[in-house]
């Protein structure tokens, strides 16, 4: 008897899969076990035949559709101990642990159909994220909404996310973390906020510069706490040389007080005579692209004013997905949700003007016809 370690990776991580293994074990008289390691590897021990292990690894390095093998390694080894019949070990339950296994082939899924997609024309420059549903999120669990804003920035999740624009080319990447309204909420909960920008402050910073991620803060400077604008300041001046990925936090921002400050900065000016580049100068956003694409997560179906002057042609997405668990995997949905619009921009799509060749129309037939 002899036995044998497997280390499987790729897609292979579904219920159906290890099913099929443990199948093909139990025909082939083997013995032993299959285990998942990590978000896409299995870990199997075998015991049996020389002739039928051959057989179990060759299979092994051939999957089948939808798994897909992206690697493999295996060693001869010499049993210590006798194992029983071929068995799946799971740390779940089965529906947990299928859960599990869908969203992990979601994810290389859709990241597939990412890499697909034609850059220059399907891939938005600027994507806006409203990120909404932190509270409701907190209160569901039975817990106080300000945890809902620490889950909300929580540096691996967010670093999935920035990870995700630069992978496909999104340039900039703005948040709504908190508007000109929210400023009527509990004044407990407002601190809870400030506090996550005092105590992350280094943190960030740190993969900022490590990313080469320039930082901007957009909205009013007149009403936030001194120690939290110079958190804003130093964060901009420290990061402004940085040119991967451009990251735009909106803190006390909305799109209509920055119109009515935009337009008294105008006034003050004296300037006489405003184009709309004369106008969008003097906007928070001057410096950035206007949004290709707005998200807003938690079910809410409205745009609330963001970048009210500069969304006029932004695709919209919405997503009941409370911001807390979105993911890098639902900002790719939104991704390919935006890859398949057309964008006209008031004029017709390149797709509509193929489309209407061998197109006719019916009444100058009619005329001709009539004339003849």
């Amino acid at each position: 008897m002899k036995q044998l370690k497997i280390k499987l990776y790729g897609r292979i991580q579904g219920v159906n899969f290890r099913r099929r293994l443990a199948n093909l074990a139990n025909e082939l008289k083997l013995k032993g076990s299959v285990e998942k390691f990590g978000d896409d590897g299995l870990v199997i021990y075998v015991q049996g035949e020389e002739q039928c292990l051959n057989e179990f690894l060759n299979w092994c390095q051939k999957g089948f559709f939808p798994a897909k093998i992206k690697g493999m390694s295996f060693e001869w080894q010499n049993p210590k101990e006798k194992f029983g019949k071929f068995k799946i070990k799971k740390e779940k339950s089965f529906l947990a642990d299928e859960a599990n296994s869908i969203y992990n082939l979601s994810k290389e899924i859709l990241t597939n159909e990412i890499l697909k997609l034609d850059k220059e024309n399907q891939i938005p420059t600027h994507v806006a994220i409203i990120a909404d549903g932190n509270r409701r999120w907190a209160r569901e669990q039975g817990w106080l909404p300000w945890v809902g804003h620490r889950k909300a920035v929580k540096f691996e999740r967010l670093n999935e996310i920035f990870d995700e624009c630069r992978e496909i080319g999104v340039e900039y990447l703005s948040f709504w973390a908190f508007s000109t309204e929210n400023w009527s909420r509990d004044e407990r909960e407002i601190n809870e906020i400030f506090n996550l920008i005092r105590n992350s402050y280094s943190t960030w910073l740190g993969k900022f510069m490590e990313e080469r991620i320039r930082f901007r803060h957009i909205g009013r400077k007149d009403r936030l706490p001194k120690d939290i604008m110079k958190i804003l300041n130093d964060f901009t001046e420290e990061t402004k040389a940085n040119d991967l990925l451009n990251f735009q936090l909106c803190l006390d921002y909305n799109g209509r007080d920055d119109i009515v400050r935009a337009i008294n900065k105008i006034i003050a000016e004296k300037v006489k005579v405003i184009d709309e580049d004369t106008f969008k100068n003097y906007l928070d956003t001057h410096d950035i692209p206007e949004p290709d694409l707005i998200i807003r997560t938690s079910g809410e179906i409205r745009t609330s004013g963001i970048m009210a002057y500069e969304s006029a042609y932004a695709e919209l997405y919405f997503t009941n997905v409370y911001f807390p668990d979105f993911d890098a995997m639902h900002f790719k949905r939104a991704i390919l949700d935006y890859a398949a619009r057309n964008r006209n921009f008031g004029g017709t799509n390149k797709k509509i003007h193929k489309q209407n060749e061998g197109l006719f129309d019916p009444d100058l037939i009619e005329n001709a016809n009539l004339s003849s």
